[in-house]
């Protein structure tokens, strides 16, 4: 049993175990805000660069669909999926989407996607899904 006036020593002792934790070191140190194009964001706005197609990985065999988005806040390019049928055909090169997470383990890469860690919610302000059922229009600029 510890010792009546234990209490600090504990303490310090069990914060010097903690960093013995992958997860709790990472967390303390911030080297996954660091390391996020995002920067711990839940969405960013980018300006579409290119778009291409990205081979699934094994056992699929197909051709997704993404593109490549450079983000306004600090100019870092990823790659993004563009989710749904035909999606592709509403995103032309140089308009502004916004982008999210694509719910991967841990912000990595989803399903087959190799190295795509993102996906398309809106197209110049404009809801994909919406300009996918026909609700709305694309603006043009």
């Amino acid at each position: 049993m510890p010792g009546e006036f234990a209490a600090r020593n504990l303490l310090k002792r069990r914060q010097r175990f903690r960093w013995s934790d992958r997860y709790y070191k990472r967390r303390m140190l911030g080297l996954d805000v660091k390391a996020d194009p995002l920067e711990g964001a839940p969405m960013g706005k980018g300006i579409v660069l290119e778009k291409v197609g990205i081979e699934s990985r094994q056992p699929n065999s197909a051709v997704r669909k993404c593109v490549r988005v450079q983000l306004i806040k600090n100019g870092k390019v990823v790659s993004a999926f563009c989710p749904r049928d035909g999606a592709l055909n509403f995103i032309d090169e140089h308009d502004e989407v916004l982008i999210a997470g694509i719910g991967g383990p841990m912000g990595k890469a989803y399903g087959d996607l190799p190295g795509v860690r993102y996906q398309v919610l809106a197209v110049n302000g404009v809801s994909l899904r919406e300009l996918l059922k026909g609700k709305k229009q694309k603006p043009t600029r």
